[in-house]
Order: C-alpha cells, then structure tokens, then sequence
C-alpha cells in the first residue's frame, strides 16, 4: 500500500536523491538510480565556486542542475499531492478499492504542497536568475576582450 500523503512528503524531502521513485516503483526504477547524479553534479558546482571563486565557468553550469533537480521534485510533489484518490489508487495500489484512504488527501498533504510550491518555486527562480547572470556576464567579458 503507497500512501500518497507519504509519497509527498518524501519526494518533496528527499526527492533530487531518489527515495520517493524507489518507494512508488521499487528498487528497480531506472530514473530513481538517475536522481542523484545532477545532484551530485551541482553540488559538486557549489564546491568548485567555494575552492576557485565565482569566476569558474565549469560551476555555472553545474549549480543549476541541482536548482532545476529540487524544482522538479518539487512539482512532483504538487502532482502527487494534487491527484485524486481514485486517480492515486489506480495507479500505486491497483489492488485496493478506488475510495481506499491511502489514496486521500489530509491536511498533511495540503502542507506538502504548500511547502513544494514554496520552495520549488524560490529555487526555480533562484537557478533561473543564477543561470542568467552569469550567461550576461560572460557575455560582457567577451564583449570586453573584443573591443579592446
């Protein structure tokens, strides 16, 4: 039985490592495997802007990753929260009747939401303006070196 207030929560939480595919799909989830990369990748970004400083191109395109793999699980998490029991039934626990209360939303669902509409949304736009203000800087320094 998959709960959906569960699954939720646990996407929102631990969504850009997995965790939520490997509890809805099994272990065998070949995208639950592939989660963490662009997580490690854009962490790894962050630790490559703190040893070299902001000017290293490689971390500019690494740190997004991890903002748009946040954001992503994040919508997930609206996804799952917002469907419908009988929707959630069919699809996670096709052997249980379409009213069970595994697939019913609470107040602890609504609060899943919230919060993966909350913080996706600042990561989104936080990764969004990151992304381009360093494209724009870039842009700037070349535009430099070819004037002069």
């Amino acid at each position: 039985m998959k709960n959906k207030t569960f699954a939720a929560w646990l996407t929102f939480l631990t969504g850009p490592l997995g965790l939520h595919r490997f509890y809805l799909y099994g272990l065998g989830d070949f995208l639950g495997w592939l989660l963490p990369i662009p997580t490690a990748l854009g962490l790894y970004g962050v630790e490559r802007v703190q040893t070299y400083g902001q000017d290293d191109p490689v971390s500019w395109v690494l740190i997004p990753l991890v903002g748009f793999t946040i954001a992503g699980c994040a919508l997930n998490a609206i996804v799952y929260g917002l469907m419908t029991p009988e929707k959630w039934n069919a699809r996670f626990n096709p052997t249980l009747a379409s009213d069970h209360p595994a697939g019913s939303t609470s107040w602890l669902t609504i609060g899943a939401i919230a919060c993966s509409l909350l913080i996706g949304t600042a990561v989104l736009m936080a990764s969004i303006a990151f992304s381009f203000q360093r494209y724009f800087e870039y842009q700037i320094e070349e535009a430099r070196k070819i004037s002069q």
